[in-house]
């Protein structure tokens, strides 16, 4: 059992012994970087003192060896526990180093001090918040020559602000300061031709080295160091590369530079990095990646990875444009280390061979598939019933060899829909294409959404039934304080039986409650169709009636065909939705057995809570062989798995999945304009703003309001009915949320990027559909 170990003889695989700090030190003086030379004070030597509530002799006089060994001078003292300098967790600042130590006394008790660090009220919050098991974690002590540096400081292998793995980021400073944040560094950058930006710091104070040991403080006005030589940044740089390429990944360093030389001093993983900007986007790809930010408002678990998204509507997707010739627009976007979604990459789609002859197919679908018809289809019915012989299970009363399977049966039902899919899209197409043709000849294209409005879909009829169920609560009092009433109780249960399987935030992910699972979100809803009733609307048949006074169809024939048309393309609406509404219907039943699996491993000890399950991916779920093997290493490695990624998630939580201004650049306009992004659905609107970024917002909203949200979906439906224009942070003018504004005649604007962010509560702002913009009210 090693009590103390040279640097240079532990590395990444002694991590246990030499903890993070450690571990990552000594593999740097084993690959020939040029760290100060030191010793581990290792974890065995921690739990031994530990145990016996005192320092043992041998421990000191190793302890004193390895300090005579270093040349009996000054050393600094640094805590390098086992949970810190990892992938996810770089717990910076949290446990405690000692700079200028002198003298054997003053080292052992600087190693006591280290020791301490391990428990202090930020060590145990920050282990906390990660997920960190504190009986899991031990702590060691880096003890290394003190370097009296020239200038010191840290730098970034990868830009921590825009994410560009090519760009080396550099703060130099006088001693301590710059690690500690005490001082505004000396700022350069090293770009990947090797050219130097630098902007010059301010030296507000300086940490010295004490005679007799510790550090100083001095405010030191004007006290900024000489600018680092180029040849001293670019070699700086160069040894970054070799320590960022050495552990294949970017890095955060801490160096110093003295007498004329440099050295590391440590060396860790960097955390909460973006991702790399995606370069430039043409047309179709920015299309594409704003389609599926807005599917992605919140970042996907593993067990996404590995159920609802390849299954469900983004892998039917890629189905659908793969059978007429074009791969890679929903395939591949999204990109993991450790197990951990960390970018969304914009799709890059590209045609194949079939591409070629997709246009006969695509016709020959649309002669013989009719939308309004679909619903008749074998595989349609019989999809149908099993989706809900499937929702009819006791999820709880299963063994776990049934319940394990339960998740793999949802993911097959949802297969035919894929083929209904390719079936009789191209006849929507088709009707919808060539309704707009002829009110565009017409010169009637302004009717269009007013015709398409029309369509009575699965959507629609959510809206009505949350429209009765607000009137009901009004009229039996179901909003106010105290229990519910049992009439409004029986609707309320009835409406999600029905409806419940629709999403809260996102289609394409099964981790975020469905309505079911989370009904105060319908409870939102109805408190705000209730306090604030639907406007008049005209009928549904106003536009058609407009449109069939037009001259040209005076003729009873020409009449009659526009009607069909109208009622193809309606029809061809219906089906795109009704279609959704029911391909969701297996996504509930999938959340119930993945959450009912992670109750039964919280149940065994194995999580904290049932949702933690979502950490973990399917194929790891069906490798346990039955309950009882989550007592032996099934289990075991389960737990770390979980309690590793929930590690690094957490680290992420402030790291977008893309930069919103590589795909919504900000659009040429006036500069009054607050936010700007695509016109999506035309005219004017003014309003208060109100920022609805959840479901759970939804019963803020108040008629006559500007809707300003960072995606939608949906169930987000009933807002647009109450909005008086729409505000998106994510999306394009084929998104779900512009298709509905211009349905419901809102004005939209898409894609601003920055619409949550900018605008405030209560702003009063105008809406202007036709350019994109968004502007103070006159």
């Amino acid at each position: 059992m090693r009590l103390v170990a040279p640097l240079d003889a532990v590395g990444r695989a002694d991590l246990p012994l030499a903890g993070g700090k450690g571990a990552n030190l000594g593999e740097l003086v084993r690959n020939g970087f040029p760290v100060p030379p030191g010793f581990v004070v290792t974890t065995h030597a921690y739990d031994l003192a530990a145990r016996d509530g005192e320092l043992p002799a041998e421990l000191r006089r190793e302890i004193a060896a390895g300090y005579e060994a270093l040349g009996a001078g000054p050393v600094a003292v640094r805590s390098s526990a086992t949970a810190e300098d990892l992938p996810g967790a770089a717990f910076a600042g949290q446990q405690d180093t000692y700079l200028n130590v002198v003298g054997e006394q003053a080292l052992l008790d600087a190693v006591r001090r280290c020791w301490g660090s391990l428990h202090t009220e930020r060590a145990v919050a920050y282990r906390a918040r990660l997920g960190i098991d504190d009986a899991g974690v031990s702590i060691a002590v880096v003890v290394q020559r003190m370097v009296e540096a020239d200038t010191a400081g840290v730098l970034f292998t990868a830009d921590p602000v825009t994410g560009d793995r090519e760009r080396i980021v550099v703060d130099a400073g006088l001693g301590e300061a710059v690690v500690s944040g005490l001082v505004t560094p000396d700022h350069y950058e090293v770009d990947r031709r090797g050219r130097i930006a630098y902007r010059p710091g301010r030296g507000e104070v300086v940490v010295r080295s004490a005679p007799g040991g510790g550090v100083v403080h001095e405010t030191r006005p004007g006290g900024r160091t000489a600018r680092l030589p180029d040849a001293v940044v670019a070699e700086l740089a160069g040894l970054a590369r070799r320590v960022a390429a050495h552990y294949g990944r970017p890095q955060d360093i801490e160096w110093a530079y003295a007498a004329g030389r440099l050295h590391l001093l440590q060396a860790r993983p960097m955390t909460a990095l973006p991702p790399p900007p995606p370069g430039r986007l043409n047309p179709v790809r920015r299309r594409l990646t704003g389609i599926l930010m807005e599917y992605l408002p919140v970042r996907p678990y593993p067990i996404d990875m590995t159920t609802w998204l390849p299954y469900g509507p983004a892998g039917l997707m890629g189905k659908v444009t793969g059978a007429f010739g074009i791969r890679g627009g929903f395939e591949g976007f999204l990109r993991e280390e450790d197990g951990v979604v960390v970018a969304l990459v914009p799709p890059a789609p590209r045609p194949t061979a079939r591409v070629l002859t997709a246009p006969f197919r695509l016709a020959a679908k649309a002669g013989r598939y009719d939308p309004a018809r679909w619903t008749e289809d074998r595989r349609f019915t019989g999809y149908l019933a099993a989706a809900r012989d499937l929702a009819a299970l006791d999820l709880g009363t299963l063994p776990w060899e049934e319940l394990i399977r339960v998740p793999r049966k949802a993911l097959d039902l949802v297969a035919p829909v894929a083929d209904l899919r390719i079936d009789y899209l191209p006849g929507t197409g088709l009707a919808l294409l060539r309704l707009l043709a002829a009110v565009k000849l017409l010169r009637r294209g302004a009717l269009f959404p007013g015709l398409l409005a029309g369509a009575v879909t699965r959507t629609s009829e959510t809206n009505r039934a949350l429209e009765r169920l607000a009137e009901l609560a009004v009229r039996t009092g179901a909003l106010d304080d105290g229990p519910k009433p049992a009439e409004f109780l029986a609707a309320f249960e009835e409406f999600l039986r029905e409806y419940g399987h629709r999403e809260t935030a996102s289609p394409i992910l099964v981790t975020p409650p469905t309505w079911a699972d989370a009904p105060e979100t319908v409870l939102g809803l109805v408190r705000m169709l209730a306090a604030h009733p639907a406007p008049a609307a005209g009928e549904p048949g106003d536009a058609l009636d407009r449109l069939l006074g037009h001259p040209l169809l005076r003729a009873p024939r020409r009449r009659e065909r526009m009607r069909r048309w109208v009622a193809a393309a309606r029809a061809g609406i219906a089906f795109r939705e009704d279609s959704h509404f029911y391909f969701t219907l297996p996504q509930t039943v999938l959340r119930r057995s993945l959450v009912e699996l992670g109750r039964r491993l919280c149940a065994a000890g194995l999580l904290d809570r049932p949702e933690d399950v979502f950490h973990l991916r399917l194929e790891e779920l069906e490798s346990i062989g039955g309950e009882a093997a989550l007592s032996g290493t099934d289990g075991a490695r389960l737990r770390e798995l979980a309690r590793a990624r929930a590690a690094k998630r957490e680290e992420l939580a402030g790291v977008r999945l893309i930069d919103p201004a590589a795909v919504f650049p900000p659009a040429a306009a006036g500069g009054d304009a607050l936010v700007t992004g695509a016109p999506a659905s035309a005219g004017t609107a003014t309003g208060p703003v109100k920022v609805i970024r959840e479901p759970a917002d939804f019963g803020r909203l108040a008629a006559g309001d500007v809707l300003v949200c960072p995606y939608t979906n949906p169930s987000w439906t009933p807002l647009f009915q109450r909005a008086a224009a729409v505000v998106v942070d994510s999306g394009g003018t084929a998104s779900h949320a512009a298709i509905v504004a211009r349905e419901y005649g809102v004005p939209a604007v898409m894609g601003t990027g920055t619409g949550t962010s900018v605008l405030a509560d209560g702003q009063v702002v105008t809406v202007n559909g036709d350019a994109g913009t968004v502007v103070p009210a006159a």
